[in-house]
Order: C-alpha cells, then structure tokens, then sequence
C-alpha cells in the first residue's frame, strides 16, 4: 500500500470506527474532526512525514474509545502504527485521576514518534477546552485541564519544536480567554 492510501485508508477506519461519536464541546462536533486535527497539526504544524506517525495521530482513539484491538491495528496497519497507538492509549480500566499521573508520568518515556502525535492531540484538546468547552465545565475545570496539559507536555519536551510552540501559544491563548 502506498503512502497516501495508507493515510486515507487509516482516516477512513477512524472515520468509520468514531462514527456515533462527539466531541464533548458544547457545539456537539463529530469526534472524527479530532484526530484529522491531529494528524493535520503533525503534517502542518509539525512537518512530520512519517507515515506511520501520521496514520496513528489517525487511529490514536480507536482502541480507548471504539473498542478496537491492538491486534486489529497491526493487522490493518502494521506494528509500528499499533505500537505508536498503543503508547498513547489510555487504560480505560483504570479511574481517570490515575489514568492522568500516568500520562505525565509516562510522557518522558514514550518514544519519539508517540511523544509527536502526544503533542498534536494536547494542542487540539486545549484549543477545544478554550474555544469551545462542554458546557457543564465551569472555568476552573478548564483551568486544571491547561495545567494538566502542561505537565504532560513538560516530559514531551525536545520531540518537536514547531509542535512545542503551537503548544505553548494554545496555552497562552486559553490562560487568556478561559481567565476573561
């Protein structure tokens, strides 16, 4: 399979597997716009070419939030796919306090390629916590998501410069507008 049908295969299988989903905004976006944003954010942004990183910044919710399998991934999209998503996955199993000290506590450590696609999903998820936040978060839930994101962001440092500072100017616009 060539490059660009290995991308648009992985955003049609993300597409599919996201399908009854939405973002938890107020506006109700479908959850697809998410990782097209992070995949965008990795090639614009980020100048990343990688393939495979791209096509997992593609499939990086597939296994936490549609049930998807590793195995499925590998299968469809190789081992380095499924290993870059299975870094940046979630265990759901787990409560959701302890599920964020482990991001910050495995962000150091992730390889680079997953510290990329890291980076990517926290600039999306802070954009949308800022511009478009659900509507039952009052604004220091919002504020305790920006400092959270910080942190993990902290061990991600020295992956990607451009995507560093897209980061760092999301969080300066989010402090500003959540704090108006």
């Amino acid at each position: 399979m060539d490059k660009l049908a290995k991308i648009l295969d992985a955003a049609s299988f993300a597409a599919k597997k996201h399908t009854n989903q939405k973002r938890k905004g107020s506006d109700g976006q479908p959850y697809i716009n998410h990782p097209l944003e992070v995949a965008s954010l990795l090639t614009n942004v980020g100048d990343v070419n990688d393939v495979d990183i791209i096509v997992a910044g593609l499939l990086h919710d597939t296994v936490e939030d549609c049930g998807v399998s590793y195995e499925e991934i590998e299968e469809r999209f190789g081992k380095t796919v499924a290993g870059y998503v299975t870094e940046v996955t979630d265990d759901k199993s787990l409560p959701k306090a302890e599920r964020k000290r482990l991001q910050v506590e495995h962000a150091p450590h992730l390889s680079h390629g997953a510290k990329q696609i890291k980076l990517a999903d926290k600039i999306s998820n802070i954009r949308d916590v800022t511009e478009n936040p659900p509507a039952d978060w009052s604004i220091e839930r919002r504020r305790e998501y920006v400092d959270w994101g910080e942190k993990v962001v902290d061990g991600l440092r020295g992956a990607n410069t451009a995507l560093e500072t897209r980061f760092d100017e999301v969080v300066d616009t989010a402090r500003r507008e959540i704090n108006r």
